[in-house]
């Protein structure tokens, strides 16, 4: 056959495997292009799903090459060219056609309208997937084909690819760097077609295709951003205009002026409030928000109105403090802490695009506010700074810095939010000075959810200090719109009691909790049917805390760093009571995170099913090559593979956020790390066959994963937490240096259970391609399932059992 008489340079050699590289690299990059695309124009749970779901594109090109194998093969040096110039010219296209499909996530739980768009939108962004795998399994499924060698650059141009997305993101929007990934795509097909010596007009076109994208109109990188999100809520607004926006890794940063209907905007104000508010702009971070810019002219007298919320509640208990404000963003909190007399103020804000706009275009408007005498600005992650500075405060304020909107559809459920957690706590409450206080203000949601767990997050830091009776240490304070807890390591004095009820009453704020107080206390200016907040904080500080959590519709256990999905609040068992009074506004009361994922599960269980088990079904009633029993085995073990990777992957990305301070950098290092250096070991899987036998070398690279893995689980939180003080390079070196090992392990099972199948069975390596591709994306779902409910040691504890498992189903 004419792909038996491929050059030993195409067939064997590097070329090939470099056009693998780089195809599998730009399919990665595309993946969390789209991501951050489509956490824009929608929300970033629902990226999740879309784009988890069209990922089994890779699963189904699997059922393509089997169904199709001998005519694509006889043509290979045809197909694969064609397969990556595909992915190239789909990649952009599939998305701007996706833009034009009117998907809303609000509406998937009552239309089902919305679920045939949905099934669109995933064929959509499915095909680049499709096609970039297409190629990358025809490269693997020639007979003869170095496995190892292939798989490892696919590995190793994978993790490049993560890597290389990021850096694209930090120096152009998404939609650019989407056009630079398609680029790649088409010069992918041109190495491709010069690995298997077709034509020079091949080449030509592969490498024409680059030069063209930049020619392309410019208006079609316009964003559709979703019509409820607060961005495209407020430009609606007559007058309203975006005076600057910025794009990064964090976000896509919008400033929006209203000049003709001026914003007004102050979170929690009380509404015995007299004074008046500045001019101000409003920020966006992907069309979430707003949070105000303030117009700030050097005198802090006019800014009374920051004195006349809940968040004020900590100053009137302190004289001249020293404040530490963990997200300063638009800076509203720094000017509270001014108003009130503080000496100095340590900022700190995590997106440094948020920084720079306050500090150089806005600089004139906000009075050069993080250049005053005491304030100074730190761009970094909150509690990697709180971990390496040493300095003391009076007051630590944790300050609100998401929308209402958000926060009560429940889209930030899935969120890994480390600011919150009890190690949080304990690190706050250690920066404290004595008659230091940690103040931290959430949105009011109904029944009682982030008060309730913030509450209970503070007992459990009090009570891990050796703290007898937190309930003395605790004040929490109501008012219509926000609420904000107070947390001391010393009980509350009666003077500082005393001050607390002044300031409730004379700003008409509800007494949630306070030490000694009675029931007929609370609920008496924003009444509720019942005083809900307090009478969940007296059980929270009760002698039956723990009871009251189990008993309670929504979860309310205290986050913590292995498992710090604070907003997470729905109980699985609630989901079907809230259906059922749905006509009663009970949807209203649905976390949207959490049945997404379960919805993504769900279609993922199936779609893998029926794009990939099924058709394979019937294949094999026409290739009887392999016997039942081994049919059961190829599904086992690249099944447990593909979940098992990924479990192990997303596991150690979130063991990295704190050490690294900084998620992306995080989810940039762990991806290049484990992919690059398990494309190593897929490279060197000839080298150890040479020395020793497979099944040696499989059980060798097995115990490694375990012991590493485990090992791992129970060292790493203590020695990250030894070197968090370390310069950013010595911290990431670390951070490679950890992972190498355990991706080097985690690169061998594959490659060694695909050349066994393509020795013996060469007809079912399209299949146990196709099922690695399934279980991945399923994997990627259940390993974030499993940690919402178990933390992520069960994630690493469940991987390792799967690796482990591999050992008694080879191939």
């Amino acid at each position: 056959m004419r792909h038996l008489l491929l050059s030993e340079r195409a067939h064997g050699g590097w070329t090939l495997a470099f056009a693998v590289g780089l195809l599998a690299g730009a399919a990665l990059a595309y993946e969390v292009l789209l991501v951050r695309l489509f956490a824009i124009l929608q929300w970033h749970h629902f990226a999740y799903m879309v784009i988890s779901l069209a990922l089994l594109g890779f699963g189904a090109s699997g059922t393509l090459v089997a169904l199709f194998r001998e005519p694509l093969l006889r043509r290979f040096e045809w197909a694969f060219p064609s397969a990556a110039m595909a992915f190239a010219v789909g990649a952009p296209i599939a998305f701007q056609l996706a833009q034009l499909v009117p998907v809303d996530a609000l509406e998937l739980l009552w239309s089902p309208r919305q679920w045939l768009l949905l099934g669109v939108l995933y064929l959509l962004l499915a095909l680049p997937f499709l096609f970039a795998a297409t190629a990358l399994c025809l490269a693997l499924a020639r007979p003869g084909a170095p496995v190892h060698r292939l798989y490892g650059a696919d590995l190793a141009g994978s993790g490049l690819g993560a890597l290389g997305s990021v850096v694209l993101l930090e120096v152009m929007p998404p939609w650019p760097a989407l056009l630079v990934v398609a680029a790649i795509g088409a010069i992918a097909a041109g190495v491709g077609a010069l690995a298997c010596t077709l034509r020079i007009r091949w080449l030509v076109a592969a490498f024409l295709l680059p030069l063209l994208l930049p020619g392309l109109p410019r208006d079609l990188g316009d964003l559709e951003i979703s019509q409820y999100k607060a961005l495209s809520e407020m430009l609606r607004v007559p007058g309203t205009h975006v005076v600057a926006e910025r794009s990064g890794p964090l976000g896509l940063v919008t400033v929006v002026a209203s000049p003709q209907v001026p914003l007004r905007h102050a979170p929690g104000l009380s509404l015995t409030s007299k004074a008046h508010l500045p001019e101000q702009m409003a920020l966006f971070v992907d069309g979430n928000g707003p949070s105000a810019i303030n117009r700030f002219q050097y005198d802090i007298r006019p800014f009374a109105y920051l004195g006349d919320t809940p968040e004020a509640l900590p100053y009137a208990l302190l004289d001249a403090p020293r404040v530490l404000v963990l997200g300063a963003g638009s800076g509203t909190e720094v000017l509270r802490a001014l108003w009130h007399g503080a000496v100095a103020v340590d900022a700190v804000e995590l997106n440094p695009l948020v920084a720079e706009l306050m500090t150089q275009p806005f600089a004139d408007f906000v009075g050069d506010l993080y250049a005053q005498p005491g304030v100074r600005l730190h761009v970094d992650e909150a509690r990697a700074f709180v971990a390496r500075n040493q300095v003391h405060y009076d007051l630590v304020q944790v300050a609100l810095v998401d929308g209402f909107g958000a926060a009560a559809a429940g889209l930030h459920a899935l969120d890994e939010n480390y600011l919150y957690t009890v190690e949080a706590f304990g690190r706050y409450l250690d920066r404290l000075d004595d008659g230091g206080l940690l103040a931290i203000t959430r949105w009011n949601r109904l029944p009682p959810r982030d008060s309730m767990k913030l509450v209970a997050t503070a007992r459990a830091t009090l009570e891990a200090s050796g703290i007898d009776r937190p309930a003395d240490h605790v004040v929490l304070l109501r008012g219509w719109k926000t609420h904000t807890l107070l947390v001391a390591e010393t009980p509350f004095s009666p003077g500082q009691l005393a001050e607390v009820r002044r300031f409730a009453s004379g700003h008409a704020f509800d007494l949630a909790w306070l030490p000694g107080m009675a029931r007929d206390e609370a609920n008496r200016f924003n009444v509720l049917d019942t005083p809900a907040f307090h009478d969940g904080a007296r059980e929270l500080l009760g002698e039956d805390a723990a009871g009251f959590v189990d008993a309670y519709k929504f979860d309310i256990s205290p986050a913590t760093d292995d498992r710090p999905h604070f907003f997470q609040f729905l109980r699985l068992g609630t989901l079907p009571e809230l259906f059922s009074k749905r006509g009663a506004g009970g949807l209203a009361l649905v976390d949207w995170g959490y049945p997404l994922l379960l919805a993504a599960l769900l279609q993922a269980l199936l779609l893998g099913a029926l794009l990939i088990l099924l058709p394979l079904r019937a294949l094999r009633r026409h290739h009887q090559g392999t016997e039942p029993a081994r049919r059961w085995t190829v599904f086992a073990y690249f099944g447990a593979i593909g979940l098992a990777f990924m479990g192990l992957e997303m596991a150690f990305i979130q063991k990295l956020v704190l050490f690294l301070g900084h998620p992306v950098r995080a989810v940039a290092v762990a991806l290049a790390g484990f992919l690059v250096s398990a494309g190593i070991g897929s490279l060197a899987v000839e080298r150890l066959l040479a020395w020793r036998r497979e099944m040696t070398v499989r059980h060798g690279a097995l115990v490694g994963i375990a012991l590493l893995g485990l090992g791992y689980l129970m060292l790493l939180p203590g020695l990250f937490e030894t070197l968090l003080a370390w310069p950013d390079a010595a911290r990431i070196a670390v951070a490679l240096a950890v992972i190498a090992p355990l991706g080097f392990c985690m690169g061998l099972p594959l490659p060694l259970g695909l050349r066994r199948v393509a020795a013996h069975a060469p007809e079912a390596l399209p299949w146990a391609w196709g099922i690695n591709g399934c279980a991945s994306v399923v994997g990627a779902v259940l390993a974030a399932l499993l940690a919402l409910h178990f933390g992520f040691g069960a994630v690493v504890l469940v991987s390792v059992w799967l690796y482990l498992l591999t050992a008694v189903c080879a191939p």
